[in-house]
């Protein structure tokens, strides 16, 4: 009995391994640099892809960040991965990169180049100060596969939608000022912005936010 008693606590303990992995980083002399930038990465980043493609659509936001945190919890456990905040970051940044692909960003020492290629600098960035090119790699393909799926294959190249928001998140978050309702679909400015593009094979997926702008 007491056997099983302990063999029940260390399965419950196993059910939170994959939440604080999410959330802890070993904070040191040579990470603490590393840790600082991906937070402000996260902040930057996500709150504005809350308050731009999803503003008004929280419930469609929680969705995007579930699930790139499942497919980097599934990544992790196949590759033996004991932190999972940079690829979580990483992965929000790269669908925000991918909706804002041809604004004009600036970086490191006042470096500009298109925002499609931010994910990918900021993953070399990132390994010459002290990370790892396997955390930021799984990041940009975890978001590469929710923006495919979401945005890509279904609006340019007129496939299904295999991702849809579950109704009890609309139901614990429902959309503000009008937002549309069914996952996949973009606000109305991105909308616009696709049907001036359409005949051209390609959507401007809204032109977001510039660096360092309030």
């Amino acid at each position: 009995m007491k056997g099983h008693c302990v063999n029940s606590l260390a399965s419950v303990q196993q059910i939170w391994r994959p939440i604080t992995a999410t959330f802890f980083f070993p904070v040191g002399p040579g990470t603490g640099f590393l840790y600082l930038v991906n937070l402000y990465f996260l902040y930057q980043y996500s709150s504005r892809l809350e308050t731009g493609a999803f503003d008004g659509r929280p419930a469609d936001y929680m969705f995007m960040l579930l699930f790139n945190w499942i497919c980097i919890v599934i990544t992790g456990l196949a590759m033996d991965m004991q932190l999972l905040m940079i690829p979580l970051i990483m992965s929000v940044l790269y669908v925000w990169a991918q909706l804002n692909r041809e604004m004009i960003v600036s970086f490191w020492l006042g470096t500009r180049f298109k925002a499609c290629y931010l994910p990918w600098v900021i993953l070399v960035f990132n390994y010459i100060i002290g990370g790892s090119v396997i955390n930021e790699l799984i990041g940009n393909l975890v978001g590469h596969l929710y923006f495919f799926l979401m945005f890509k294959y279904p609006m340019d190249l007129g496939g299904r939608n295999f991702l849809s928001t579950p109704q009890f998140l609309y139901r614990w978050l429902p959309n503000r000022r009008g937002g549309v309702s069914g996952f996949g679909v973009p606000p109305a400015s991105m909308r616009r912005a696709a049907e001036e593009q359409r005949g051209g094979g390609r959507h401007n997926w809204g032109q977001g936010f510039r660096l360092g702008d309030q």
